[in-house]
């Protein structure tokens, strides 16, 4: 591996701990386009890859941090977590069916739905503060 790979490597995932940190975000929303986009890899791969990124280090020091400020609900997390390892199942099955262009239009398509409900949600707060 190139060193300049490695460097690369380093500021996706800096750049997408610093935003799941911040706001919350899966990493998969920063990682897995820097993968396809910045070094190439399929949509396959890069989904893959952040998932196993995203096995055991899923924000362990963030999740200290909203403990300690009393922002965590354990029992909704534990329900969630455990759903979650059934979905992510059925999904990368589902996934891996499909072609490489029907899954990255869905990716596109949720991360477009999701990005318009953010800003406009966001934006409305604003205003309503004023």
């Amino acid at each position: 591996m190139e060193t300049q790979t490695i460097y690369i490597l380093i500021v996706i995932g800096i750049l997408a701990g610093i935003l799941s940190g911040f706001v919350g975000v899966g990493g998969g929303v920063v990682i897995v386009p820097a993968l396809v986009y910045v070094l190439g890899m399929s949509q396959h791969e890069a989904q893959g890859t952040s998932l196993f990124i995203l096995l055991l280090p899923i924000g362990v020091l963030a999740v200290m941090n909203y403990y300690k400020s009393g922002n965590l609900n354990w029992k909704f997390g534990l329900i969630v977590a455990a759903a979650f390892v059934i979905g992510g199942y059925v999904g990368s099955k589902l996934a891996l069916k499909l072609s490489e262009g029907v899954v990255k239009l869905i990716f596109g398509i949720v991360m477009a739905y999701v990005s318009y409900r953010m800003i406009t949600s966001g934006y409305n707060l604003i205003n309503n503060e004023s």
